[in-house]
């Protein structure tokens, strides 16, 4: 099944194709590109194959007129993910996704794919799951992978820019950084050992050494969770900094987090559109951060502060009600629509466009009930909820539904937070903590805060935590030689990611989620 590529088509060998992300450089050019047929419609005479390379998508056409009777058949009988070769021209057509399409003049066919198992229609989230091994070709889950990408790339670039030393924690431990109640247990040798739950620890032993650190690795925790923002595996950008405070540190976290959503923007901007990703609402974290102490946060959860002349509780109540308003129109419409494709008599493109405004109708219809469904009970949390205690996924929704960037809440209780952590002079109760709660509901996405140089008050704070002194010595060493004020915090990658794609569950922010039940593919 080959037809031969022309001479004039310069890089025709295997491997050396041109990258569709490179195309715009070769308008009206004669090109070679190869990848994986991501969709095929065919008209009289006519195909039109989306092609994907990894590095894009790009709409291909073939004539028979172009290939002759018996190539173009080739291309007709080419199913979902088959690879091929095209050679051909590149034109402009603003109509397309990246605004360009390829007149395919010869083709090379590598395999014809069987049955691809991930079709057009839609499949429950547990088929895909078992599938993620090819759902990852997806055009969705092709972009969320690049911004990733994308994401991690800004992450070396910022810290590596700001004089940091990447380093690398263990990932078997002997002990726990915030107890052994969700950690994974396992033998190391002889020896009771720990999947990590973070490099925090061993992060402050090399900041000694080396001043300014950040680790980046996989981090473990058996926490025994379904929700939609929790893993059981995923990857934490821990930065440890010596003679940091927690005042420098929020800086550091803001200007970071800035750094990033701005290489997103800049260099995801194709990947965002596939997403449908509101990007004005990204641009907006560009902003400075609202940065408020825990009291005033809980203030603002109960309703009893206002922001902007509203309180937290009213806007709910007004979300729920527009909600109501949505749903009953999205019904309506829903209905009416079909109701028109029941009737039938309409054509192939325009019956197409209409199953499709159905599906995103019926899309919306659920995101909708979910709301009404969960507005109540966040409103029955913010308003019975006790001083004292941590934010729920519900609190951290409703405290950012006042803002639109996000919060740094500061100054935690000290008994819901980590062992480690210094006090706040003149209020021993309280800890210098923090969380930066990121807008649209996608509640924490980074934890930190001052650590404890007190070696007394450290060791004080192990033995209420119930854990081992013996096994800290090694960290009480960092106290006994050099102490100096240190500082730092963790960035759930996948958190951020599901933030910035607009997502709506982490098991799409990484290759391969481990979750409960879930160990393959």
């Amino acid at each position: 099944m080959k037809t031969e590529i022309p001479d004039k088509v310069a890089t025709a060998a295997l491997g050396q194709a041109v990258s569709l992300s490179h195309l715009r450089q070769h308008i009206g050019q004669q090109v070679c590109i190869q990848g994986w047929v991501q969709n095929r419609r065919d008209s009289k005479g006519l195909s039109f194959i989306v092609l994907r390379d990894g590095s894009g998508f790009c709409q291909c056409v073939l004539s028979e007129g172009e290939l002759g009777e018996n190539a173009f058949a080739q291309a007709q009988a080419l199913g979902l993910e088959s690879s091929v070769q095209f050679a051909g021209r590149v034109v402009e057509d603003p109509r397309q996704l990246g605004g360009l399409e390829v007149q395919v003049s010869s083709l090379h066919i590598w395999h014809i794919a069987e049955d691809y198992p991930i079709a057009k229609k839609a499949h429950g989230v547990d088929f895909l799951m078992d599938n993620r091994h090819l759902w990852l070709r997806s055009k969705r889950q092709w972009a969320i992978m690049r911004v990733r990408n994308q994401v991690i790339y800004a992450i070396h670039r910022f810290f590596q820019g700001r004089g940091f030393m990447q380093m690398d924690a263990p990932i078997f431990t002997g002990n726990a950084c915030e107890g052994t109640t969700d950690l994974f247990e396992t033998e190391f040798f002889d020896q009771k050992a720990y999947l990590s739950q973070s490099g925090q620890l061993y992060g402050e032993a090399m900041a000694m050494a080396m001043g300014k650190i950040y680790t980046f690795g996989p981090t473990f925790r058996a926490e025994k969770s379904k929700t939609r923002r929790h893993l059981n595996e995923f990857w934490m950008i821990e930065p440890e900094m010596a003679f940091y405070s927690l005042e420098m540190t929020l800086d550091l976290i803001e200007d970071f987090l800035q750094s990033v959503i701005g290489q997103v923007l800049e260099h995801c901007a194709l990947e965002l559109e596939v997403l449908e990703r509101d990007t004005d609402m990204l641009r907006k974290s560009l902003q400075p951060f609202v940065r408020f102490t825990y009291d005033e946060a809980v203030a603002v959860l109960k309703g009893q502060k206002e922001v902007d002349g509203k309180k937290a509780t009213d806007l709910l109540e007004e979300d729920l009600s527009k909600a109501r308003d949505g749903l009953r129109e999205t019904n309506e419409k829903l209905a009416d629509m079909e109701a028109q494709a029941k009737k039938g008599g309409l054509k192939k493109g325009a019956l197409a466009r209409l199953e499709k405004e159905i599906q995103d109708l019926k899309t919306r219809q659920r995101d909708l009930e979910e709301s009404i469904r969960n507005i109540p009970v966040w409103l029955e949390s913010a308003r019975n909820f006790e001083y004292g205690s941590d934010f729920g996924g519900s609190d951290e929704t409703v405290i950012t539904r006042m803002f639109s960037v996000p919060v740094m809440v500061y100054h935690w209780p000290k008994v819901i937070k980590a062992f480690y952590m210094k006090e706040v002079e003149g209020a021993p109760h309280l800890v210098k903590g923090v969380d930066v709660l990121a807008p649209e509901g996608y509640g924490e996405v980074v934890g930190g805060g001052e650590r404890e140089t007190d070696i007394d008050k450290l060791k004080d704070s192990i033995i209420h935590h119930q854990l081992p002194m013996n096994e800290f010595e090694w960290y009480l060493d960092l106290r006994r030689y050099g102490s100096v004020p240190h500082a730092g915090f963790g960035l759930g990658l996948e958190r951020c990611v599901t933030w910035l794609c607009g997502i709506h569950h982490l098991r799409e922010a990484i290759p391969f989620p481990r979750l409960m039940g879930r160990l393959f593919p």
